[in-house]
């Protein structure tokens, strides 16, 4: 059942062995042997691989839940313990991982040391498909509409900002427009993140054209461009939180509507019974991230 699984989540035999470093001949025995057994075809092979027919997406979604069923149940055994062992599976967007998740990793590891975490890091697309493969217990992301299969653990408006460095024209206004900021070099996300497709949607609505000096999947990058001088970027609140606090940025609210659509949320698989060690750092995050109002 985990090489059918995995068949299921790469689409094909080959990647399939490459993931769980097997031959490629053992896990075609055991989709036959599967097939075999059950008396049913499980796959459609087609021109780039295998995609589960009905069948193989009934019986996938069954071995899913018992898979995590049974991680669940490993982790509650360890649970017993007070939370001495146990591992918590996240995923977030880049912005998430910069400061806010390696910062409350910490600080809960100070009460349960036991505790180890294991990080993905990805587009939105990739937060939703880890949670709906299991691959991970807890996501962060921002997002501008309800994803099926997720659910929202935790939810605040993110507004975008104007960042900037502390010594740039616009840092000491109350708020700008986003027909101001075309007169300097911009750095923005790439196209594939959520944020650049509301950027991108709200220049577009009030025919505004923005040529990006530096675009970018690496937050890290587009915040140093910017403490560099080199301009202006966008981001919610949480990313930069630690670089205003420390006055390395500054960051001035944008007065144009639409910027404020994006939701930060904090989200797990529908359905999912979640470990006690999960449970209890997804009280941490919430605890942490930004309040209401």
């Amino acid at each position: 059942m985990r090489y059918f699984l995995e068949v299921v989540r790469r689409g094909s035999i080959t990647e399939a062995a490459a993931t769980l470093n097997v031959a490629s001949s053992a896990i075609s025995r055991q989709i036959a042997r599967l097939e075999s057994e059950l008396d049913t075809v499980l796959f459609d092979r087609v021109a780039r691989g295998m995609k589960p027919n009905a069948a193989g997406e009934l019986l996938a979604a069954y071995a899913l839940r018992m898979q995590l069923e049974t991680e669940r149940i490993g982790n509650e055994i360890l649970a017993l313990k007070g939370l001495q062992r146990g591992e918590v599976k996240l995923v977030s967007t880049a912005g998430f991982a910069v400061d806010f998740l390696p910062a409350a990793i910490e600080n809960f590891r100070r009460s349960h040391s036991g505790i180890h975490f294991h990080l993905s890091v990805g587009s939105a697309a990739h937060v939703t498909r880890l949670l709906r493969e299991g691959e991970a217990d807890i996501g962060l992301t921002f997002a501008l509409a309800p994803e099926q299969d997720i659910k929202v653990e935790y939810s605040q408006s993110a507004p975008i900002l104007a960042v900037m460095g502390t010594g740039h024209p616009l840092a000491a206004r109350k708020h700008v427009a986003l027909s101001e900021l075309i007169a300097y070099p911009i750095a923005l996300p790439q196209k594939k993140i959520t944020m650049r497709r509301l950027i991108d949607a709200c220049c577009s609505k009030k025919n505004l054209l923005i040529e990006p000096v530096l675009s970018s999947d690496s937050i890290d990058a587009i915040l140093s461009f910017v403490n560099a001088g080199g301009g202006i970027a966008f981001s919610a609140e949480l990313p930069i939180r630690k670089l205003l606090a420390t006055g390395q940025l500054a960051a001035v609210p944008i007065k144009d509507r639409d910027m404020n659509a994006l939701q930060m949320e904090i989200q797990s698989l529908s359905g999912r019974t979640l470990s006690q060690a999960a449970k209890a750092f997804l009280s941490t995050l919430i605890v942490k991230a930004p309040t209401p109002g």
